[in-house]
């Protein structure tokens, strides 16, 4: 009787195992996906500026007046709050 309760004891932990195992398999597999995109976007950026000379500077600009636009909105924000 013992040994079935330890044979049922040792094959809950192996099916834990396994359970664990296949967990962590698919969040490496997620973490993979997630570095391939972002490799592959990488790519595709250094391809895009070495083939547009013009894009970085497009780029440039664009983050300019975003920021000018954030600081305005901010100031904005301040103003509402101080009413």
């Amino acid at each position: 009787m013992a040994e079935s309760e330890s044979q049922k004891g040792n094959c809950d932990k192996r099916r834990k195992m396994v359970e664990n195992f296949k967990m962590d398999m698919e969040e490496l597999l997620e973490e993979m996906e997630k570095l391939t995109v972002r490799a592959a976007w990488l790519a595709y950026d250094c391809t895009a500026i070495r083939t547009n000379p013009d894009l970085p500077n497009a780029m440039q600009r664009l983050e300019d007046v975003f920021l000018i636009c954030k600081k305005q909105i901010e100031k904005k924000g301040q103003e509402v709050l101080m009413e």
